[in-house]
């Protein structure tokens, strides 16, 4: 592994404000990375800008929400017209609510962050990339992509949608030099838990099940590692992957 990997390049880090995202920032701007890092919390990112220290002015961090198309514009307009690499990592999960029990307003929420979201940052930076001959997009999914029982109807739904969003962004884009990968994490040590506590008695029930077969939660610089790995050349004939990193939980 080249330690300056990504020396003159600029990334784009979504969730920058805690959990995956905060140690993809860190990361990246240790390997030689200019990050654009965005959060809806303000203060996750001001936490995120400590970290950092001495590193931080290689940072610029913008509070606001991915589902608005104004702040994706914003975000790709502070970061200049060449993206090297866009880390879409920000993501909520739903109270492992059933679909007989979601309400509207909790599916448009958790697919507009999930999936939506991803889809306007990816659309946004690709024209950039294409002019540039090549670009990397790196999208954190979920050990949920892969089947029905590790979260709710609007969180499993979103991110088997990000895997077709992922292959199909490789599949058009990968002639023209830009490479769409995708991680998949299962239980890791992040902020996102605060919309994962179960709601009904059924979702308990259900979730409980899912757990029992969990194993140790990863530290968020795991996941990082891999988003670093994925955007790099070091990884050039690497496209369209689904990238498992749960500690094995997807085989149980």
């Amino acid at each position: 592994m080249t330690e300056m990997r990504f020396d003159g390049r600029t990334a784009i880090v979504t969730g920058a404000g805690s959990g995956i995202g905060q140690a993809t920032v860190l990361r990246l701007v240790r390997e030689g990375a200019t990050v654009v890092g965005c959060d809806l919390n303000a203060d996750g990112m001001a936490a995120t800008a400590e970290r950092l220290g001495d590193l931080a002015p290689g940072v610029r961090m913008l509070a606001g929400d991915i589902t608005d198309q104004a702040f994706v514009d914003e975000i790709v307009a502070v970061a200049g017209p060449r993206v090297d690499l866009l880390a879409n990592v920000a993501g909520i999960m739903d109270h492992f609510v059933p679909l007989g029990e979601i309400e509207d307003a909790l599916w448009d929420r958790v697919v507009g962050v999930n999936l939506t979201a991803v889809m306007r940052m990816t659309r946004a930076v690709l024209p950039g990339m294409v002019d540039a001959g090549g670009g990397a997009v790196v999208t954190v999914a979920s050990k949920a992509s892969l089947g029905a029982g590790a979260s709710g109807v609007a969180y499993t739904a979103s991110k088997h949608g990000v895997i077709g969003l992922v292959k199909h962004v490789a599949y058009f884009y990968g002639p023209k030099g830009v490479r769409s990968n995708a991680v998949l994490p299962g239980p890791v040590e992040t902020g996102i838990g605060a919309s994962a506590a179960p709601t009904s008695q059924w979702a308990i029930e259900r979730a409980g099940l899912s757990m029992a077969t969990m194993g140790a939660m990863a530290t968020p610089d795991m996941i990082a590692s891999a988003i670093s790995w994925l955007g790099s050349d070091e990884s050039l004939n690497v496209n369209g992957a689904i990238l498992v990193s749960d500690g094995g939980w997807s085989t149980a």
